[in-house]
């Protein structure tokens, strides 16, 4: 009888291996065992690329455990949960569970229009925070209409001292998806005791400055993936829950730039590494 072969991928998985992280559907059958979901059930979830699992959201129909999935809340729709799914974990996670955001804080988001950002700043404007974003100079006015107090174009050759002049006294929590590039102008944005997140762009050395300590700021380096491995953090269905709760009730609208059928999934690929555009793509069998 013919034996089926695999490859391991970079990560630990199996080859093949089937791209895509974030899903929403109806539930077709359910395991032994799981009596949180049920047949016609409405759910999302998201973290199927990492190491975990061989299959990803790619697909007419996958498998996936109860750690990772939610119910969706009837007034959101199955896009609308598949584009919140990674980006709005990860935001939850980087600023109110590493970065602890309150109320009043100055909070600095990079990148106000991307997948991560679009939420991030849409989520720190809820919390109440003081909100400045960098985005490009064509987007700035996108930026602050998702909530931020203030949207610095990034490419100024005074970034620093635009973004510093809308919070004089530092930013309490920074959130960085370059840090191989920012992290330096981070640290001189901080204000004292604040928190730096890092959850992307670590190509390179990051280097802990003389600055860090000297400011007494916390550095916190994040991974969404490491939920769906590490029991001892927050699972992704539980911080999912309450990003969908938000978006129920319209604090959160995710923003969807493209829709791509299942046979142009290359095509999205190629756009995410090589376009510009503002929000989340979505593949739609």
């Amino acid at each position: 009888m013919p034996r089926a072969s695999t490859r391991s991928t970079r990560s630990g998985g199996p080859l093949p291996k089937t791209s895509g992280s974030d899903f929403a559907g109806v539930v077709e059958s359910v395991g032994p065992g799981v009596s949180a979901f049920a047949p016609g059930d409405r759910v999302c979830g998201t973290a199927l690329h990492t190491a975990r699992f061989a299959g990803g959201s790619f697909a007419d129909a996958l498998v996936a455990p109860t750690d990772v999935l939610t119910p969706l809340p009837d007034g959101v729709g199955f896009e609308e949960g598949a584009a919140v799914a990674l980006v709005g974990v990860t935001a939850w996670l980087g600023l109110l569970e590493y970065g602890g955001l309150a109320p009043t804080d100055r909070c600095l988001v990079h990148g106000g229009t991307g997948g991560v950002g679009h939420v991030a700043v849409q989520l720190a404007a809820a919390v109440g925070a003081h909100t400045v974003t960098t985005a490009s100079p064509d987007r700035t006015r996108t930026a602050e209409a998702f909530g931020a107090d203030a949207a610095v174009d990034y490419a100024r050759g005074d970034l620093l001292e635009t973004v510093r002049s809308r919070a004089t006294d530092g930013y309490d929590v920074i959130f960085d998806h370059r840090a191989g590039e920012y992290f330096t102008f981070d640290l001189e944005a901080a204000a004292f005791d604040g928190t730096v997140v890092l959850y992307g762009g670590l190509d390179g050395e990051v280097e802990l400055a003389h600055a860090a300590l000297s400011k007494g700021l916390t550095v916190e380096v994040m991974s969404m993936s490491n939920l769906a491995t590490d029991p001892e953090l927050p699972t992704i269905a539980g911080v999912l829950r309450r990003v969908l709760e938000l978006v129920d009730d319209g604090t959160i609208a995710p923003e969807i730039a493209r829709r791509y059928d299942l046979e142009e999934a290359s095509e999205a690929h190629r756009a995410v590494i090589e376009d510009s555009f503002v929000g989340k793509l979505l593949v739609v069998p």
